[in-house]
Order: C-alpha cells, then structure tokens, then sequence
C-alpha cells in the first residue's frame, strides 16, 4: 500500500488543502519501504484527492482537513487519517506498526477568515494554517 503525508521539513504539513508536498511512503508487512517526497505544484484542496489517486495512495495521514477534502478522498477509497502532528517518518511509522493514533473528529472549518479546528477546541485567525 501506498501513504500519503502532507509534508514540509521533516514534519507533518497541517493544513492538508495548502500542502506544498505530499511524502509517499511504501507500506508491506508492518513495515516502511522506501519513500519520496513529491510536491504538489500549487495545486490544492479539491485537485489534491485526484493526485492522490493518480498516484495509487491508500491512505492519507494529515493534521488539519476540512469535511470536503475528506468526503473527496473517501469518494475515491483513499483513507483520510486526520489529527496527527509531529515527524511525518515517524508517523508513517507508526501507521505500518498499526499504531497510529489518529483523531476522526479533527476538521477544519473556514469561515471569513478565521480557521476554526475542532482538535484546538478553539477559532483562530491563522493565515488559513492549522497548526
């Protein structure tokens, strides 16, 4: 299987529609093979669920995704994993051992400029990031 990670500087990229990358990681008998970093070209939210698709990804580990681009990848068999932070090796990781801990309540809301995430417990004016 191949997963996919929003990703920038070794960490997970929480703003999955913004991602200026995706880190690929091969997945096979609870282990991580080989990885690459392939970056996204400026496209976002919506465009993003068919190149994850293209690209033959399975699931998706991510901090902060809104309920469109969730539903999007769901459309299409790809597993959205939301509410992870930290290191994007480690959680890939995590995901082959089958021990990530992932938060499904964990959306992102935007709404006249103030980005609300469920998984801060609170809004916030924060350039249309999450963190």
């Amino acid at each position: 299987m191949k997963l996919a990670i929003p990703y920038e500087e070794g960490q997970i990229f929480q703003h999955f529609g913004k991602t200026p990358a995706f880190k690929i990681y091969d997945i096979a008998n609870g282990q991580v093979g080989g990885s690459m970093v392939f970056p996204t070209g400026g496209q976002g939210h919506g465009a993003l669920a068919g190149l994850l698709r293209a690209l033959g990804i399975g699931a998706v580990v991510c901090g902060g995704i809104g309920p469109g681009a969730i539903d999007a990848l769901s459309q299409l068999n790809i597993l959205p994993l939301p509410g992870v932070t930290g290191s994007a090796d480690q959680a890939a990781q995590n995901f082959a051992a089958g021990k990530l801990v992932a938060d499904p309540d964990a959306l992102c809301h935007h709404h006249d400029g103030v980005h609300t995430c469920s998984h801060h417990g609170e809004g916030h004016g924060c350039g249309g990031s999450c963190h």
